[in-house]
């Protein structure tokens, strides 16, 4: 029987602020990763100026200082702390993790790729998929640690992982996850990026629930930022097709990063984890082969599956030990 989805006062018009009204965040230790640009700022704005104490993770620490300036002009002086990581590089992620001091409350994996052809990283690994999930991977497991002592003095933490509706393209091709024999799409190659960053929520929550440790993944919706620099004619043809037939309308940058404070901050989220948001609700699953245009606010099962998760976090795991 399938459970009840978890629903929530707030819709797809809702801002993140007022999300956030009445919350009080003193004390909660965040990060934000990709917080140079677009949602990543008004998610750290928003923190921020409930009086969280927010580390920006960024590739850019003069755009970081940048940002950090202005919601502290904005956030009554509260500014946030800046360090560099860039999600691609082994190595910058775990100086990151290790230079990490203490207990770690809420962890919003909101950066991403997107490449208009094929990139690899150094390892021979795709871009979008090294950078937008195995990045994100090798920091949450780095930080399970101080996520553990967030947990045992605030009643829990939390992972945020943004995912989006490009994740009904593609499942995980275990049998060429780099696009090593199939020819390459980046649109796929990004939508199985996305799927995985929903997996990773639902292992997450499996294997840390017991921490206290819970993560969900978010679709914020069709929102205009720097994300889309990058794309190719083919891609910037399709979400204009897509935006055509309904899929999506866009939102405001400030609508956009109000489901990721809904995962971050909402009781109804607390203590439940593995689920996948769209407009600030928990979003109904759809077969794999269901039409994305006629469930733009669904997730295909793909998305959720435990057995899926499993295998994804064990090769992830597995690559970064190679």
């Amino acid at each position: 029987m399938a459970h009840a989805l978890v629903s929530t006062p707030f819709t797809a018009s809702s801002t993140a602020d007022e999300v956030m009204r009445g919350v009080d965040l003193a004390g909660v230790r965040a990060i934000v990763t990709g917080a140079s640009s677009g949602l990543g700022i008004e998610t750290a704005r928003v923190l921020a100026a409930a009086g969280a104490d927010v580390t920006l993770a960024v590739r850019n620490t003069a755009a970081g200082g940048a940002v950090a300036e202005r919601i502290a002009k904005s956030a009554e002086g509260i500014r946030p702390r800046v360090a560099r990581l860039d999600l691609a590089d082994r190595a910058s992620v775990t100086g990151f993790v290790d230079a990490w001091p203490g207990p770690l409350h809420l962890l919003i994996n909101n950066a991403g790729v997107v490449t208009g052809g094929l990139e690899r990283t150094r390892e021979g690994w795709e871009l979008q998929f090294a950078t937008n999930h195995l990045g994100h991977f090798a920091l949450a497991t780095g930080l399970h640690d101080a996520l553990a002592r967030g947990a045992a003095d605030r009643d829990g933490a939390r992972i945020v992982s943004v995912s989006s509706t490009a994740h009904m393209r593609s499942g995980i091709d275990f049998d060429d996850l780099h696009f090593e024999r199939r020819s390459y799409d980046p649109q796929i190659a990004y939508a199985q990026s996305k799927t995985a960053n929903s997996l990773f929520a639902v292992e997450a929550t499996r294997l840390w629930a017991s921490d206290a440790i819970v993560a969900n993944a978010v679709n914020p919706g069709g929102i205009a930022t720097g994300l889309q620099r990058n794309f190719s004619a083919e891609q910037k043809e399709s979400l204009a097709a897509a935006e055509a037939a309904g899929v999506f309308t866009y939102k405001t940058v400030e609508q956009g990063a109000a489901t990721s404070i809904v995962a971050a901050v909402a009781p109804e989220f607390a203590h439940s984890g593995g689920h996948y948001l769209d407009d600030a609700q928990e979003a109904y699953a759809v077969p794999n082969d269901a039409d994305l245009a006629q469930h733009p606010h669904g997730v295909k099962e793909w998305a959720l599956d435990p057995a899926i998760a499993k295998r994804l976090w064990t090769v992830s795991t597995d690559l970064l030990r190679a």
